[in-house]
This record gives structure tokens, C-alpha cells and sequence, in this order.
């Protein structure tokens, strides 16, 4: 039996009951290295459905804002599938991975901790692993309060996707 570690936001509140144990069908298998969940905003659309890389610049949130309900590309909202990455707002580590990659890079501040995790994660030869069958809402930034497009924080955001891009 496989400890696993599970990284997830104060800001989500769980949709599907059997959510840890839709979560848990991959975490335990020995060929992935982590799984994320189906994220909603608010108002039911999609915020996470995987995380693919040389989306948005560096990389991006799979079908982002469609429907809720929507079957997306080909069907992928309804299945479970390998992806570049999963965000840390709900991830699921089984523990001796999390530990042989050193955990997460806090030199990371805010941006990219998560993605450079999975990347670590696929470049030692493990499965990044997103089901539709765990679905939780984020209230994205919550905790930490509206998100102001300040020169400052724009700024910050061009340093870490510069620093991000040059080691991937």
C-alpha cells in the first residue's frame, strides 16, 4: 500500500463525493507520478482539465472557460489521459515520488512550482495523470484576494515565465 500525498487549495470545495478514490485509481499505479482533478470556477465552467505545455507562452490550462458540461476536443473532457502537467490545486503524489523529486521548488513564489514539479516528475519517467471523475470548484485566488495587474506584478510574472522557459 502506496502513501500518497495530496497538495490542495484552501480554496476549493469537493463536487464529487468519490473524488480521493477516483484520484487514487492512478495515484496508486507505479507508473504515474501524479493526478489532478476536474476544476471549475464559480459559475460551473472549466478552469483545469490538464495542463499542456507552449500554452499561454509557457503553458496553459486545457479547455479553460468552456462549459461545464461540454465533452471538449475528441471527447477529452470525459475521459481520464496523460497530460504535460496538473495543477497543485488538487494534486495527488504518491509519497516516494514527491520525495525523490525533492518536493516542490520553492524558488517558485507563486507561478510554475506545480508544472515544474510534473515536468521533473515525466522527465524521470512517470505518468502526469487528469481524471474528470474528481471535480472540485476553485475559488481561484481567494485566499489571497483579487489578482491587480500592477507593472510590479506583471513584471514578476514576465521573470518567473522567462526563468521557467530557460530551464524547460
Amino acid at each position: 500500500r502506496l502513501e500518497q500525498i495530496l497538495l490542495l487549495n484552501n480554496d476549493t470545495e469537493v463536487i464529487s463525493p468519490d473524488w480521493i478514490q477516483e484520484m487514487l485509481r492512478y495515484a496508486q499505479r507505479s507508473d504515474v507520478g501524479a493526478v489532478g482533478a476536474k476544476l471549475y470556477y464559480p459559475d460551473g465552467t472549466i478552469q483545469h482539465a490538464g495542463i499542456g505545455i507552449g500554452i499561454e507562452i509557457a503553458a496553459g490550462h486545457y479547455f479553460r472557460g468552456f462549459p461545464g458540461d461540454s465533452e471538449g476536443y475528441a471527447g477529452r473532457l470525459k475521459y481520464a489521459q496523460n497530460v504535460s502537467a496538473v495543477t497543485a490545486a488538487c494534486m495527488m503524489i504518491p509519497r516516494h515520488v514527491y520525495e525523490k523529486m525533492n518536493g516542490l521548488d520553492e524558488s517558485y513564489s507563486m507561478v510554475f512550482n506545480d508544472i515544474d514539479l510534473c515536468l521533473r516528475i515525466r522527465e524521470a519517467g512517470y505518468l502526469i495523470v487528469w481524471t474528470p471523475w474528481a471535480e472540485l470548484t476553485h475559488y481561484e485566488s481567494k485566499s489571497r484576494g483579487p489578482e491587480e495587474e500592477t507593472e510590479e506584478k506583471k513584471r514578476f510574472f514576465v521573470r518567473e515565465t522567462n526563468r521557467f522557459l530557460r530551464k524547460w
